[in-house]
């Protein structure tokens, strides 16, 4: 399937994503309806809801549950945020956050090479557990960067591509993203999909990543978390 066919079939590439995200940091995963819903257990203990372009059926029946526990988080994928933020509103959730975009790659635009280092005086050390990939930049005993990705069918999800504050503009984004690619070639992948911050989206297109939509994160709490950190 061409690049241009998953992104207009955004429900399928949701699925895939809360997958390989739920893959990449252990959490359970069930279906609300025919919708993908996760337990975040390391932040809010509480499920995390997954939509593309509800219906204004479907948001409501969402939104029920979502507000039921303050803790609890609906996420939805769209490109006609208004509607949605407004729709939250009627239905008494806040939102949390409207600064993501989901984004995705044509993995063969990808280096199959592992990376260099810009720096002489940083290591790098690639592992994987349970099926997840890690690329960790070490200073000395330090970390300065870091990443993962978890493989779903043909398709490679990238979570918490992190550079330390004092380690930022040096190129380890663009490192560690190369590097879990690398990795991720171990398997017949044919896409790249993540989520990224405002920070995040420069650094992915630059590496040849495309925007498929907004991400916007609804709670009845006011307090709201990313789902990615870059």
């Amino acid at each position: 399937m061409s690049l241009e066919a998953m992104v207009e079939d955004t429900r399928h590439l949701l699925e895939i994503w809360v997958t390989g995200w739920a893959g990449c940091r252990g959490y359970e995963t069930r279906k609300e309806g025919t919708f993908p819903a996760v337990r975040r257990a390391d932040t809010t203990h509480e499920w995390e809801y997954f939509a593309h372009d509800p219906s204004d059926a479907e948001f409501t029946a969402l939104a029920a549950i979502t507000a039921e526990i303050p803790a609890r988080i609906l996420t939805i994928l769209t490109n006609d945020v208004a509607r949605y933020t407004n729709l939250a509103q009627q239905h008494g959730l806040n939102v949390t956050s409207a600064s993501q975009t989901m984004m995705i790659v044509d993995m063969e635009t990808q280096d199959a090479e592992d990376p260099w280092l810009p720096d002489d005086d940083l290591r790098w050390v690639p592992s994987r557990t349970d099926g997840v990939h890690h690329a960790v930049v070490y200073a000395g005993d330090e970390v300065a960067a870091s990443g993962r990705v978890f493989v779903v069918g043909h398709t490679a999800i990238f979570d918490k591509i992190v550079t330390e504050p004092g380690f930022q503009r040096r190129g380890l984004g663009s490192f560690i993203m190369r590097a879990l690619a690398a990795q991720a070639f171990e398997h017949d992948v044919e896409s790249g999909l993540l989520l990224a911050s405002l920070d995040g989206q420069k650094l992915y297109s630059h590496l040849g990543w495309t925007a498929v939509c907004h991400v916007l994160m609804l709670s009845a709490s006011d307090e709201g978390s990313d789902l990615s950190v870059v």
